[in-house]
């Protein structure tokens, strides 16, 4: 199969699950509030989201379920996907705690990212420890989430993992507030985007869902594939601001069923990776 079939492939399947409303978007911010959790053997776990409300049925019975194990040996290079493309700009922001994950949210106009020509919009950002997605079957400490939303109400999400080592920047300008939080947003005031290392070169793209009910299908993932670091000091002090039991928020790897991975890398980068 040529990349250019690979490149029409892609978007076909845009085309097919971008079935997201903006309702389903006010969705994901309502289930923050019903009662689930991530431990495996609860009756209000991950395999039983699905009972807990009518509308999260998409949590057992969907097809193109997040996250997943990105396999170097089952991915396809890409280069048409091209590079991300981010404008990203200082907005107002908040930072909250939904109980399930510590989240920054921009109420300005924070900025974009550009698929193909439709450009979505920077909404929030938040963790889940350890990596919801795993590369190669390994977890890593943390991940990140940027959430982006479309006029439409479609959702394309970029995912950044994360190892022990140098603090992260964003993170370290909300250490204290982290360290303090309780259930009252906290004012960041002018948050740039920009101060999270996305990493603009090779990346992996699929089509899949929310990780959190409702778990609604039709987001487009972007995982960057660079590892970024995290203190020690910094993960704790994620982990030890949410609820009880809620320290690992992390959703088990769901099946694949058959779907394209895509990985993108610069033409120059082919001969050495």
């Amino acid at each position: 199969m040529n990349s250019h079939t690979n490149l029409n492939s892609f978007f076909v399947l845009l085309l097919l699950f971008f079935i997201l409303s903006s309702s389903s978007f006010l969705a994901l911010a309502k289930a923050e509030d019903e009662e689930y959790n991530y431990k495996e053997e609860s009756d209000k776990g991950p395999k039983n989201w699905r009972r807990i409300n009518p509308k999260w049925k998409a949590c057992g019975n969907g097809k193109l379920q997040s996250p997943i194990d990105i396999l170097d040996k089952r991915v396809q290079v890409l280069h048409e996907l091209g590079k991300l493309q981010k404008d990203y700009q200082p907005a107002p922001s908040v930072l909250k705690n939904t109980g399930h994950a510590i989240m920054v949210k921009w109420n300005g106009n924070a900025g974009q990212l550009n698929i193909n020509g439709t450009y979505y919009k920077l909404v929030q950002c938040h963790w889940h420890t350890p990596s919801e997605h795993t590369f190669n079957g390994t977890k890593f400490e943390l991940e990140l989430h940027a959430v982006h939303q479309n006029s439409k109400g479609e959702i394309a999400v970029i995912g950044i993992w994360y190892k022990i080592g140098r603090p992260d920047r964003l993170l370290s300008k909300l250490l204290k507030n982290l360290q303090s939080i309780g259930e009252k947003d906290i004012d960041l005031g002018i948050i740039n985007p920009g101060i999270i290392k996305f990493g603009s070169r090779k990346y992996y793209r699929y089509v899949g869902s929310l990780t959190s009910p409702p778990c609604t299908e039709g987001v487009v993932w972007t995982i960057v594939k660079k590892v970024r670091t995290v203190s020690r000091e910094q993960l704790r002090a994620l982990k030890g601001a949410l609820h009880h039991g809620y320290d690992d928020n992390a959703r088990p790897i769901q099946n694949v069923n058959g779907r394209e991975v895509w990985l993108y890398r610069p033409k120059e980068d082919a001969k050495t990776t």
